[in-house]
């Protein structure tokens, strides 16, 4: 632990006599003759004063004072108490009250004790802060300790952050003093529209997001309301919508939603050979194997188109999966098209395409009995059935929820146009004693 603070009142130093011997000074005078000295009276005793003769000062009593530890890795909590005051028994026995008020776990690195200490010297009373919990007091009584716990109000308050991009999201947000948290939903918001892979210095960004409070101190956000994007000059919007059946979207501020949806196959004439499986026998290896994608039967060289905007990953070659290529749409959903004859002029890794534009063509690389497409999509670490992936695809609003979600727009608009550091600046204002 450390002793961040300790509070003292003014002590008086103490004084120690010292005796200093005369010297006599002998000063020669030019034509002036110098006296002759008396003679010394042997019986004459010289007055001495011997250190050991000085009266010592008495000690003060120690005054009443406060020392404040801080939580630190490797630290228990009986070391904290003991270095704080109290001896092993009454250690034990504060731990035990303090358990039953407050979940022991919740103390963490950095927490604060206060050991206030009487005149004796004796602690007769402790508080400790738990941030984004609240404070826990105890006082000293005839029988241990009597705690009292006050546990902080959740509080959420719109906030507007804004800032310029110098080398990364991340960068930029805790610049603003925001947590990484932020971050992840800020890609996720507008994960279509954007490359974030590709960001560059001098983008831009302002949103408004209800953030968490547990008394004075930060504990989190909830969703992100608003927000405003501009990446290589170009601007985008965003606003969030629950529908009547509790789930949330963003749309742009036409209502337009801004999850886009994908075609609905990679092929304009096809037709499915294999569908998406747990448990598929592969005519290849002869055994049962999940299958994470839809087959689609066509000859040889007929085209294969992106079924959205995106960036190739990657375009090449495996044993398995023959001439392959993977498309990023967003910071999540990636899709995959297998066992191509080729790759269309252009696809290379880093290319940007376009829904609808041709990528390769089909073939029968790799594991394959015969001429087919094996198509795709991943969400982070989840295979997606591409039959539905028209479900991720917000509704459009209508009714009372379009009318609420203008409302909305013209009510967070004008706070992403004039952006400012802090909508509602949230000042920390500890007690004295932390």
């Amino acid at each position: 632990m450390k002793k961040l603070l300790a509070i003292w009142t003014w002590r008086p130093r103490a004084y120690f006599a010292v005796a200093i011997p005369a010297v006599p000074l002998f000063v020669a005078l030019a034509n002036v003759s110098a006296p002759r000295p008396l003679p010394l009276d042997p019986h004459a005793v010289t007055p001495s004063l011997r250190y050991s003769d000085l009266t010592a000062p008495s000690p003060l009593a120690l005054p009443q004072h406060s020392v404040v530890l801080t939580l630190e890795e490797g630290d228990t909590l009986a070391s904290v108490l003991m270095e704080g005051g109290l001896d092993r028994n009454e250690s034990a026995q504060f731990t035990q009250q303090l358990a039953d008020v407050l979940d022991l776990q919740r103390l963490r690195p950095g927490h604060l004790l206060r050991f206030h200490h009487d005149a004796t010297d004796a602690v007769d009373s402790i508080e400790i802060k738990v941030t984004g919990w609240g404070e826990v007091d105890a006082i000293r009584t005839p029988s241990g300790f009597q705690v009292r716990h006050r546990e902080a109000v959740i509080q959420e308050i719109n906030t507007v952050v804004a800032a310029n991009i110098d080398s990364s999201l991340y960068e930029a947000l805790r610049a603003t003093g925001e947590g990484p948290q932020l971050a992840q939903q800020l890609v996720d918001v507008f994960q279509w529209d954007i490359d974030f892979f590709a960001l560059q210095k001098g983008d831009s960004f302002c949103l408004v997001v209800k953030k968490k409070f547990a008394g004075d101190d930060p504990v989190g956000y909830g969703p992100i309301l608003a927000a405003r994007f501009t990446h290589s000059g170009q601007t985008f919007e965003a606003f969030r919508q629950e529908r009547p059946d509790g789930r949330a979207g963003y749309y742009a501020r036409d209502a337009s939603p801004l999850r886009k949806q994908f075609l609905r196959a990679p092929l304009k004439f096809t037709r499915i050979t294999s569908h998406f499986s747990k448990s598929r026998w592969h005519p290849i290896l002869h055994c049962f194997r999940p299958h994470h994608g839809v087959d689609y039967g066509a000859p040889v060289g007929t085209p294969v188109m992106t079924t959205a905007d995106g960036v190739v990953v990657e375009a090449g070659r495996k044993r398995g999966e023959g001439n392959f290529i993977r498309i990023r749409h967003s910071a999540r959903i990636a899709t995959y098209y297998l066992h191509l004859s080729r790759f269309a002029k252009g696809v290379a890794r880093g290319a940007k395409v376009t829904q609808g534009q041709v990528i390769g063509y089909v073939g029968r690389t790799g594991l394959a009995t015969g001429p087919h497409l094996d198509y795709r999509v991943r969400d982070g670490a989840t295979w997606l059935d591409p039959l539905k992936l028209k479900s991720i695809t917000p509704d459009p609003l209508h009714g009372f929820t379009l009318r609420q979600f203008r409302a909305n727009v013209a009510r967070l608009g004008p706070q992403l146009a004039t952006p400012a550091q802090q909508l509602a600046e949230f000042t920390t204002k500890r007690r004295a004693l932390f």
